[in-house]
């Protein structure tokens, strides 16, 4: 298994000063490094020499990132970080819809960058034989979660919204396919339904776990489960 400080990080970007920039940051923090300059010939290099991570632009000459993305995800799971400058929500929801493990707003912090860089690789290379479950054990015969000895009861739709988020931790799921997902029977509600829901079933996990935020807010795009970290992006 590659460790994070061996990985090849393959950057897609237009902007040549940008992608030095961050060249250098990620070799600084131990990765190697391949720059492509636009998109014609990333999937082929994607498919040849198989990154461990890539840093995709939205916007690119050749090919664009949401094209790329789209085809390098019938064939490969590699996480895929997209960088843009268009912040336009459905560009942003367009792109995780399609495969993406996250996005990064531009301009940015070479240093958040590679923070992110090395946080989707750990939940990566831990894979889903040894990924760490994290605090909670999910009970679906009886819609109730544990924590060591303690146990909770949640509704239908917060049983199924936990457990949607919980089954890919990092992933950022829109509001959209969280309605997809709680109410199968595609009923018309408020995409701040999912808010309210969200905030009750918060509540009841700060009675399991109250030093811990497990569900954490992504401005302007929905919410992802991680129990590693501490951070909230307030939407």
């Amino acid at each position: 298994m590659t460790s994070p400080t061996t990985a090849l990080i393959l950057i897609v970007e237009d902007e040549e000063r940008l992608a030095t920039l961050v060249s250098d940051y990620l070799r600084a923090a131990d990765f190697r490094v391949k720059h492509l300059r636009d998109g014609a010939t990333a999937v082929q290099w994607v498919r040849d020499e198989q990154p461990d991570l890539i840093l995709l632009d939205l916007m690119l000459p050749g090919k664009d990132g949401l094209t790329i993305c789209k085809e390098v995800r019938t064939e490969s799971q590699v996480p895929i970080i997209m960088t843009t400058a268009r912040i336009e929500e459905i560009d942003r929801l367009l792109g995780l819809e399609l495969g993406a493990d996250d996005y990064v707003c531009k301009p940015y912090s070479p240093r958040e960058l590679v923070a992110r860089v090395k946080a989707v690789l750990r939940r990566t290379l831990r894979g889903p034989e040894g990924q760490d479950p994290g605090p909670l054990t999910l009970l679906a015969d009886r819609l109730r979660v544990r924590s060591g000895s303690r146990e909770i009861e949640l509704t239908a739709v917060e049983f199924a919204l936990l457990e949607t988020l919980h089954e890919s931790p990092g992933r950022i799921f829109s509001r959209d396919r969280l309605m997809d997902r709680i109410y199968r029977d595609h009923r018309v509600v408020s995409d701040r339904t999912i808010d309210s829901h969200v905030k009750k079933l918060r509540r009841k996990l700060s009675e399991l776990l109250p030093d811990q935020e497990l569900i954490h807010s992504v401005y302007g795009v929905g919410y992802r489960y991680d129990a590693s970290s501490s951070e909230d992006e307030a939407d």
